[in-house]
This record gives structure tokens, C-alpha cells and sequence, in this order.
């Protein structure tokens, strides 16, 4: 015969849940492999190919972590989110020490993915930025025939050249260029900050067509109208986007668990007003935060930032879907 302790909750139920309020770790279940979704979470956990110390292999866990610090409710949007079928696919796992197989693991896990899943929007938390290239090959693979832009968030321009250092978390966007699967005129950069690049990569991209708008450009313009224009010219001729996020191009006050923290950076609203309506855009079709370190963040608070901008995406795609 069982006896009922009061209060005392079984392991799978010792999470308090308010039936009021409805927490996104009890939202965003692990999927069970057979729902159809409309977003799923996709963790990669790699750092071995960043330029500087990085503890970005762990960010899945601490965004995982940050999940119970949110409802599923936004006031400002007058959206629940609870009812979109999004859910935890979990983690694509990673060689030890291969960082080329780690990228060929990406692109296969992914292209699986989108087959099983033909509608899903990805959103992918890396991870350093050299998970981008395997992530958007398989991404462009999944249209065929379709022409595919790229809105790219970042302090950096990610185009460093392999001589000097193989692949890395800075050569991203040189591997999109030089592998042509998406054309430079149909990149668009924003964010980019001075003093933290140098002129041969700016060079590069310009002479690439990439477009590139600085956060001085930001501050100065407004995210609205730069986003206005990144639109017209991601979107000119192509069929889908995706959104690329690197969070050190917020400023360090906000977001000080990056590998590549630095000053002059873009304000948090720009970032989640521009997240907002890009998810609201039916041609927005996949997104990538990466380069969170949380082994030298401030009480999670960068990777809680992530999870912010994750969920104004997710508003403005519940407002796509009507």
C-alpha cells in the first residue's frame, strides 16, 4: 500500500510548477522523435576550433539552465507561446578532437533532420562560429532550387583566411564565400565594430558584396531602418534566409560571457526588436546563436539573454503563424 507524504514530489515531479504560469522548462520538452514541429532546439556543443579560450562547448547546458527562468508569457507582444510545437531535439555530439569531423557530423545530423522534419525551423545554440558553415551548407541543401540569404549579427566580420589558421571560429563566412553556396551580395553584416577588425578582411568582404552595416551605423540609424534595408538587399532575388546571431555583438555591460567581449556594442532591444520581426517573416526560415562562453559568464546572464532573444523570435514567429 503507498502512502501520499505531503509535499514530497517524486524526482520527475520536484520542479515546482505554478498551474498559472507556465515556464519555458516545462514548455520546450525533449521531443519524442515522432512529433511534427514547427521549431526545434538544436545544441552543438563545440569550442575547440576558437581562436581564443573558449568555453562554448557548454552553452546548450547553460541555456538549458536559463529555460527556468522564463514563462512562456510576453505582455508586450500579448502572445503565449505554450502551444507552439517547439521542443528539445538535444545535442549534436562531437568528435573528441576532430574538429573536421565535427563539422561533417553537423551537416549530416542536420540533413537528416531536415528530412524527417521538412518543416521545422532550426534554432540552433553553438557553440563557437565555425559551427555556421556546416550548419547553412546542410540549410541550403534543404532548398533546392531556392536562392538563400544570410542577415549575419556579429562585432566580426568571421572571414579570416585558412592559411594562417585552418578552420576556425573566425573563418565562417570565408567558407560561405569561397564555397559559394551562398553569393556575398545576399550577406548581410550587422553590427560590425571598429578597431576589432582588420582592413584586408574588410577588404575582402567588400570586395565579395557582402553589405555591412556597423553598430555605429545602428546606433545612429536605428535597427529599423537598417534592418529595413538588410532586408531588401538579404532578400533581393533569394527565397529563404537565415539568421546567423553571434552574441558578442551585443555590448560587453549586457552580454559579458563572450570569448571576444568589447565595448561600443549593440543595445539588447535593437537585438530583440530585430529578432521579434525577423521571426515574424515567413521567408525566415532558420537561426544560429553562437559564441557564449559560460565558463566566464556573470550569473548566466548572457546565455539568459540568448534565451530572451530566442523567445522574441519565437513571438514573432507565433505572430507568422496567425
Amino acid at each position: 500500500m503507498s502512502h501520499e507524504i505531503p509535499f514530497l514530489k517524486s524526482p520527475d515531479q520536484a520542479a515546482f510548477r505554478d498551474h498559472m504560469e507556465t515556464k519555458v522548462a516545462h514548455w520546450i520538452r525533449r521531443w519524442d522523435g515522432e512529433e511534427q514541429l514547427l521549431a526545434g532546439i538544436i545544441g552543438i556543443p563545440l569550442s575547440k576550433p576558437s581562436i581564443s579560450h573558449s568555453g562554448a562547448s557548454t552553452t546548450p547546458a547553460a541555456v538549458r539552465t536559463a529555460f527556468k527562468s522564463f514563462t512562456t508569457y510576453s505582455m508586450e507582444y500579448g502572445v503565449d507561446l505554450q502551444d507552439l510545437a517547439v521542443r528539445d531535439l538535444g545535442d549534436i555530439q562531437m568528435h573528441v578532437t576532430d574538429i573536421a569531423e565535427c563539422h561533417r557530423r553537423i551537416e549530416a545530423s542536420l540533413r537528416a533532420l531536415y528530412k524527417a522534419q521538412p518543416n521545422l525551423i532550426p534554432i540552433i545554440f553553438g557553440g563557437d562560429h565555425s559551427t555556421s558553415c556546416p550548419s547553412l551548407k546542410a540549410f541550403v541543401d534543404r532548398h533546392p532550387g531556392k536562392k538563400v540569404g544570410i542577415i549575419h549579427f556579429d562585432a566580426h566580420h568571421d572571414v579570416r583566411n585558412f592559411e594562417d589558421g585552418g578552420v576556425t571560429n573566425g573563418t565562417p563566412f570565408r567558407g560561405i564565400l569561397e564555397s559559394g553556396v551562398v553569393q556575398g551580395a545576399n550577406i548581410v553584416q550587422i553590427g560590425i565594430r571598429g578597431f576589432m577588425n582588420s582592413k584586408p578582411y574588410h577588404d575582402y568582404v567588400k570586395s565579395k558584396g557582402v553589405h555591412v552595416y556597423t553598430s555605429r551605423d545602428v546606433r545612429r540609424m536605428g535597427i529599423d531602418a537598417v534592418l529595413d534595408q538588410a532586408l531588401q538587399l538579404a532578400g533581393h532575388g533569394t527565397d529563404v534566409l537565415y539568421v546567423s546571431f553571434d552574441v558578442d555583438v551585443i555590448d560587453q555591460a549586457y552580454a559579458p560571457g563572450c570569448p571576444a567581449i568589447g565595448t561600443g556594442g549593440m543595445h539588447p532591444w535593437d537585438a530583440l526588436d530585430a529578432l521579434y520581426r525577423l521571426g515574424s517573416l515567413p521567408q525566415v526560415q532558420g537561426l544560429d546563436f553562437v559564441c557564449i562562453d559560460p565558463t566566464v559568464d556573470v550569473r548566466n546572464m548572457t546565455s539568459r539573454l540568448a534565451v530572451q532573444f530566442m523567445l522574441s523570435f519565437l513571438a514573432g514567429l507565433a505572430a507568422r503563424q496567425g
